[in-house]
């Protein structure tokens, strides 16, 4: 199999990440504009009633089937048997959510006024089992999907433009949201034949997989409530008004944490191939790499929001939305916790099959978020929430640090990892001076947002340079050779 680069995977998956995430950018000041109120109600309720079932159906296949397909890549016959097996699990999951849909939908009949919505949204459910793109995570092919995630998305919006004119018209805007979220995922599965030959299948090794699927399946559940739990208690504590204002910080916050972790998802089926086949010098050089890398992107990018959250709020809400400021400030902070917990939750402890143990941390975490929300809340209402979340992230950050501690140990302790997170805090220091002199300097929102982000970037690479920052002056090495190349 061709070894693919690990900054190309990260580019293009980034770049997906992108898409999926201006999307709803792009497309929201339109629709909120066109459809009625309660026509956006309606749709939001019926896509995120569906979530539920979407999340039963994968049944956390899609981390285990990476962690586990990509030791068996290089054998075309282990990968295919194995494949079908995990394929064949996941419609056996899938069949059960809609059999669960449909009960729910009887039995509640409150329900009755989303029905069609929610049916709509409900085809989600079969073609994300359809799309297996765990078998494209597995062999680190990320083009195919980036090149049909970019064509689809693009139809999309023609569609939205020309089909979704009237109040009336939220059934069409659910129609427009699932074509484009998994619309052609029949043709991942058809294109998926290049790489295994996927087939359903009763010969399944129950006793090997079950375990291990459960339990990632309960991390899940555990962090679907985790993360819904903050909005849950706000809402009932405070009101309306004070979720809008802490959703609109989540938003933001999101936007930057699902940016910068799509950076680290194309390295997982590498470390677990290398950690499967016990290559544990070269494991350790990938992990500290990605280490490094993120290090470099995460601080400032944390940092730059936190000294930009007023602007930011601004131009992606509007005025009314500027109470949500300190808000994001506070949550910015769990930015870092958040990625470096995910890079030893799934970098490390799941490829090394320690699964219990994100089970564990995830489960007293949530409990954690739950009992800080509602002590917090009644003194700080959307603040508290953001503060909640900042702890919790911390406290997984460092459980799942220290369950894979004999893992990482070596490589965190480097010279090189230790040197790169000074060279990063200084140049962080640099970034607050920038934005700082800017909001002086400049009277215009638009002057201070254009140059605080071009000057902190400079700022931020010309310190790491005159650190002689290893990551950063290799980068300029490549960089420069491939512009001779080019020249």
């Amino acid at each position: 199999m061709k070894k693919r680069s690990l900054g190309v995977n990260a580019f293009l998956n980034g770049l997906r990440s992108v898409l999926n995430l201006f999307f709803p950018l792009i497309t929201f000041p339109y629709v909120s504009r066109v459809l009625s109120v309660s026509g956006i109600g309606i749709y939001n309720f019926s896509n995120t009633y569906i979530g539920y079932f979407v999340l039963i159906a994968g049944l956390g296949i899609a981390t285990y089937a990476v962690r586990e397909g990509a030791k068996y890549r290089n054998s075309e016959d282990k990968v295919s048997e194995f494949a079908s097996q995990i394929f064949s699990i996941n419609m056996i999951a899938t069949i059960i959510a809609y059999i669960l849909l449909f009960a729910s939908l009887i039995i509640f009949k409150n329900l009755r006024n989303y029905v069609s919505c929610i049916l709509i949204f409900s085809l989600q459910i079969l073609f994300t089992t359809l799309g297996t793109e765990w078998v494209y995570t597995i062999y680190e092919d990320y083009t195919y999907i980036t090149v049909r995630s970019i064509i689809f998305k693009i139809i999309s919006i023609v569609l939205l433009f020309l089909l979704v004119r009237r109040p009336e018209d939220y059934l069409i805007y659910a129609a427009i949201t699932v074509f484009s979220a998994v619309g052609s995922n029949l043709l991942n599965f058809i294109h998926a034949k290049n790489f295994v030959h996927i087939r359903l299948t009763t010969k399944i090794n129950w006793q090997y997989h079950l375990k291990p699927v459960l339990v990632i399946f309960s991390s899940a559940v555990a962090v679907t409530i985790y993360v819904y739990s903050d909005t849950t208690i706000l809402g009932l504590i405070k009101n309306d008004y004070a979720v809008g204002i802490y959703s609109t910080s989540v938003k933001i916050y999101q936007i930057a944490q699902n940016l910068l972790s799509a950076l680290l998802t194309v390295t997982i089926p590498r470390l677990a191939f290398l950690l499967g086949r016990k290559r544990i010098n070269e494991y350790n050089q990938v992990l500290s790499k990605v280490i490094d890398f993120l290090v470099i992107l995460v601080l400032p990018a944390a940092v730059g929001l936190i000294m930009l959250s007023r602007k930011v709020v601004f131009i992606i809400a509007s005025e009314k939305y500027l109470p949500s400021v300190n808000s994001l400030r506070i949550i910015s902070w769990a930015i870092i916790f958040s990625i470096f917990s995910w890079i030893f939750s799934d970098c490390v402890l799941i490829p090394a099959k320690r699964e219990n143990l994100v089970l564990r941390n995830t489960i007293v975490t949530a409990i954690e978020n739950i009992i800080l929300n509602f002590i917090l809340i009644p003194f700080m209402s959307y603040d508290g929430t953001s503060l909640s979340t900042v702890i919790a992230e911390f406290t997984v950050m460092i459980m799942n640090g220290y369950s894979c501690w004999d893992i990482i140990k070596p490589v965190i302790f480097r010279k090189d990892t230790l040197k790169n997170l000074f060279d990063s805090v200084i140049g962080c220091v640099g970034i607050v001076v920038v934005c700082l002199l800017c909001d002086y300097g400049f009277k215009s929102l638009i002057l201070k947002t254009v140059f605080s982000v071009a000057l902190s970037i400079i700022m931020y690479g010309a310190i790491l340079i005159l650190l002689k920052n290893k990551n950063v002056c290799s980068m300029l090495d490549r960089a420069k050779m491939i512009l001779k190349s080019k020249l």
